[in-house]
């Protein structure tokens, strides 16, 4: 019996288990997990137009109704225990929001929270805050500004989480708040990045915005030219790069450490560094860089970080550039970090990715509202307080009737009807005017409080037609705006400085010095073969129609430039590539390189240095040439890709290089050749000019080939030399044309 009863129970068991395994996913994720990802994102992680998240906003507006926006500090342990009211999720989490948002933190350019004792610094994550019993806060001043109008009707309001009080969806916050203050935000699905903006300079680009919405990006660019962080240091500025992240709100910043060097002391003082970043990352890479021996211009390091500020100090050994040590320093630690942005804002509760200007778009309207919101609440009031004036003026014409009829009057519920019968006015003025003490009712008191009637109804008049005027109210705002950069802006604490100032340095040190043969075949494979594999073998191997294009003998230390077919070069080092043998095809450029689609190479040279009498000569099918120094290729920083090599108004036909005053050869499509010194032709300081006309042509000719005359053997080369230029050129003789059709086949 026991056994057909445990049977059953089974049974049932199993029953429910394919019932539980038979509900589609979709239903779960609809009904358990949806609900989860929407309450991390809304209510969470990811900011308000107001720039703050619902913790921040519960915290400060607890402080607020607590009256520590005036007054003395309070312990943290009363503002943690009062915003428990709004915000559950327990003591240690809201003190640690509150930490963030101290000015003792120094995460935020602007803080909001005026604060005494120990809060840890955003730079260490060694540096711990004190308990919150040992700690003191008040609002700082600028919260002025992010409550103002909240009594007003400004925003809305909804119940806590237990409904027992009230709390505000929004801050206004008078100034865009979004892109002034910093706000990172992990969710589900999505992230949020919001790196902080100098607050004159976004006060500036919204008066722009207000007096014109269009506004291009460039010119917000010019009045926001970049982020600032409460950490300062240098931002490597590429107008371009920022005009990306402006417009789309993702891309990053590249943010350098600042740093002077003592030199009586042979240090180097580290005094801001990236906000991404904390001196205990930067400790540590530097022990492990030391460690390994690949920093050894450095003999100590150490934490010197006292009440003055920031400060990290490298000794460095004897006779050591501080200048080549802090440049190899930014590659290999955080010294040089990047601040990730991605722009996630709700908006209506729900979450945009924007642009600065989208952002601050989104906060005019939002202004706006509150602005007219705050301005209706006042209406209103004035409006009442008017009306009750008037119905004061009309007992000013007979007070003794008023007294009259309350005397007379024999039930206290008549008193007000009666005045309203007696002077034709509402149930509201008649109240107010029962309520008026006896002592009042004299002619002095009632003049004196009627006399503000013709003032009041100018304030709203004006109230009105700023109400219905976008105009007006955006006036308003900029007003507002202005009086708060006054107030509250600073000077920069992130500097800019040029990508193109940037010196990045090459270890040429690091780099073994020995012999090789370079090889570029007509396909663009290149090979780096060591002299001693060439005594092995020097049979070339190539891929199946390829041929060999160009040999030079080199070094290993030297730097290589390759021209493209679309008017660009690329630069890599002889070091970069892996040795190989003549077997092998060897690394195809193009896609060594990052070549674009479809370029191909059309030239090779390796360098030592950029001579300043070497040339390139490039040769178009138009007939012109055009002879650019090698230097105009050298550059400060370490650019992989050059564009506007050369001309690209005629298709390229050849480019050549050139040390000293040789000889090149034209030849047309019609077997016409002319041989010229290179120095007939100008120099052009500008890479991309068109050069000057070489070879004269007819219509729908071109040139076909060109080359050094070195590289075309002819039976009398200089057969076809030409002293003066533009020339037609001369027709080859026939063996000179056979050999011609055989150059250009191949």
């Amino acid at each position: 019996m026991a056994r057909k009863k445990n049977q059953q129970q089974s049974k049932e068991f199993t029953e429910k288990q394919a019932e539980v395994i038979i509900q589609p996913i979709t239903e779960t994720i609809e009904k358990n997990y949806m609900p989860y990802v929407m309450s991390v994102i809304i209510s969470r992680a990811i900011p308000e137009i107001d720039g703050f998240k619902p913790s921040h906003r519960k915290l400060l507006y607890t402080m607020y109704k607590m009256g520590l926006l005036h007054g003395d500090r309070t312990k943290s342990t009363n503002v943690v225990g009062q915003t428990m009211h709004l915000n559950p999720h327990g003591d240690a989490s809201i003190y640690e929001t509150m930490v963030r948002l101290t000015r003792a933190n120094e995460t935020l350019l602007h803080p909001f929270i005026d604060s005494k004792g120990t809060f840890g610094k955003h730079y260490s994550s060694d540096m711990d805050y004190a308990a919150p019993r040992y700690t003191e806060v008040r609002l700082d001043s600028l919260c002025n500004e992010i409550f103002n109008g909240i009594d007003k009707n400004a925003v809305d309001f909804v119940d806590n989480y237990d409904n027992t009080t009230k709390e505000p969806v929004l801050l206004p916050t008078a100034f865009p708040n979004i892109l002034v203050s910093p706000n990172i935000g992990v969710a589900v699905g999505m992230a949020c990045s919001i790196c902080s903006f100098n607050l004159g300079e976004i006060c500036d680009g919204t008066i722009q915005l207000l007096k014109n919405p269009n506004t291009d990006t460039d010119k917000l660019l010019d009045i926001i030219p970049a982020p600032d962080f409460s950490t300062g240091g240098n931002i490597i500025y590429d107008r371009e790069h920022f005009r990306s992240i402006f417009e789309t709100g993702k891309g990053n910043v590249k943010i350098r450490s600042r740093y002077s060097y003592d030199k009586d002391n042979n240090c180097i003082d580290i005094l801001q560094i990236p906000y991404s970043t904390t001196i205990e990352l930067i400790q540590k890479r530097l022990t492990q860089l030391v460690k390994e021996g690949r920093v050894k211009e450095i003999t100590d390091f150490r934490d010197e970080i006292d009440v003055n500020g920031f400060k990290l100090t490298i000794d460095l050994k004897r006779g050591t550039d501080p200048n080549k040590v802090m440049a190899k320093l930014f590659k290999m630690t955080p010294l040089e970090d990047n601040f990730d942005c991605n722009f996630n804002v709700l908006i209506n509760g729900a979450p945009q990715q924007l642009g600065v200007k989208g952002i601050l778009l989104e906060w005019i309207k939002f202004r706006v509202e509150s602005v007219k919101r705050e301005l209706t609440y006042d209406l209103e009031k004035k409006s009442e307080k008017l009306h009750l004036l008037l119905g004061l003026g009309k007992i000013l014409l007979d007070i003794d009737k008023a007294i009259k009829i309350v005397r007379e009057t024999q039930k206290e519920k008549d008193v007000v009807p009666n005045l309203m019968v007696g002077f034709d006015i509402d149930e509201v003025q008649a109240e107010y005017i029962a309520d008026i003490k006896l002592r009042n009712l004299n002619r002095e008191y009632i003049i004196n409080r009627i006399k503000d009637i013709e003032s009041l109804q100018e304030e709203i008049d004006n109230l009105e037609k700023t109400i219905s005027s976008e105009t007006r109210l955006k006036s308003l705002i900029s007003a507002q705006l202005k009086e708060i950069k006054n107030k509250y802006a600073k000077p920069r604490c992130s500097q800019l400085i040029s990508a193109e100032d940037i010196v990045e340095l090459v270890e040429e040190e690091t780099v073994e010095s020995y012999p090789v043969r370079l090889v570029l075949t007509k396909e663009g494979y290149f090979k780096k073969i060591t002299m001693q594999s060439l005594r092995g073998s020097d049979v070339q191997m190539l891929k199946e129609g390829d041929s060999l294009f160009l040999q030079y003998d080199g070094n290993n230390t030297e730097e290589l430039i390759f021209f493209s077919d679309k008017a660009q070069a690329y630069k890599a080092r002889v070091a970069d590539f892996d040795t190989t043998k003549a077997s092998q095809l060897g690394d195809y450029i193009p896609a060594k390189l990052g070549f674009d689609e479809g370029e191909k190479v059309i030239f090779m040279k390796n360098l030592s240095a950029y001579n300043e009498n070497a040339f390139m000569v490039f040769t178009f099918e138009n007939g012109k040439c055009s002879r650019v120094p090698m230097n105009s290729y050298q550059t400060k920083a370490n650019r992989r890709k050059l564009v506007g090599a050369y001309s690209d108004s005629s298709p390229i036909v050849s480019a050549v290089y050139t040390e000293n005053n040789e000889h090149i050869v034209l030849v047309s499509d019609t077997n016409k050749a002319m041989t010229i010194k290179t120095d007939l032709i100008p120099v052009k300081a500008t890479r991309t000019s068109q050069g000057i006309t070489v070879m004269t042509l007819k219509a729908k000719q071109k040139v076909a080939y060109a080359s050094l005359a070195a590289d075309f053997k002819y039976e009398d080369p200089m057969k076809y030399r030409k002293i003066k230029i533009p020339s037609s050129g001369t027709l080859l003789n026939e063996f000179d044309i056979k050999k011609a059709q055989i150059k250009l086949e191949n």
